[in-house]
């Protein structure tokens, strides 16, 4: 399996049957899309910076909201969250999404905006790879993130939703994270390639860096 990360809360996720792209952005977030293709477009809320599915190509299946799916032999299970404290009162609801693909389990929290409780924990193990947001603003922040990876222990972590040089809004930079996270040098990576056999034996932090079309 190869992950990339696209920029924002955007990744994609090539297994050896299926392409999953997660939370497609417009232009407007300072990254390039691309042209990419997908067989699968996960959408964790409907922000404008989360839900782009024009800018994809294929024949794509969009999914969105919780459920169990099952899409060109990769199993799926939405969780409802929510983007912040209120249940979802403030800004409303957000999908987490586990998707088994290639014999291993990958998590993508979306823009979650509160610590889970014991039921959301349980649907999301067993976790491999950890997909969480890392910049706070309006999702949790760097401490409340290396708490959630503590609880749901995955072999790799990859953090995103965060400032870098291209996207300035609102978000803190990952030092933060990675402090937390007791990580004291992470040198970006183009892609993270990974099968089940060569998973960490101990839990990883992987940064990735983004892809510029």
């Amino acid at each position: 399996m190869e992950i990339t990360w696209l920029g924002h809360s955007c990744f994609r996720i090539k297994g050896k049957q299926a392409t999953i792209l997660t939370d497609p952005f417009p232009p407007q977030t300072g990254y390039s899309l691309g042209k990419p293709i997908a067989d699968i477009v996960s959408v964790s809320h409907e922000h404008p910076n989360h839900c782009y599915v024009q800018g994809i190509s294929g024949n794509t299946k969009v999914i969105s909201g919780p459920g169990e799916y099952e899409i060109n032999g990769v199993i799926i299970q939405g969780i409802q969250t929510y983007h912040d404290t209120e249940h979802g009162a403030v800004r409303g609801k957000n999908t987490a999404f586990l998707f088994e693909i290639d014999d291993m389990t990958v998590c993508h929290l979306g823009d979650l905006g509160h610590t889970l409780n014991a039921e959301q924990s349980a649907k999301l193990n067993p976790v491999d790879i950890l997909i969480v947001p890392a910049g706070g603003g309006t999702t949790i922040d760097a401490a409340q993130a290396a708490h959630l990876v503590r609880a749901l222990e995955p072999k790799i972590v990859i953090p995103m939703h965060y400032k870098t040089d291209l996207f300035t809004q609102t978000l803190a930079p990952l030092d933060g994270f990675l402090k937390e996270m007791a990580v004291k040098e992470a040198v970006p990576q183009p892609k993270l390639i990974v099968n089940k056999n060569a998973l960490p034996p101990l839990m990883q932090v992987v940064v990735l860096s983004y892809h510029q079309s």
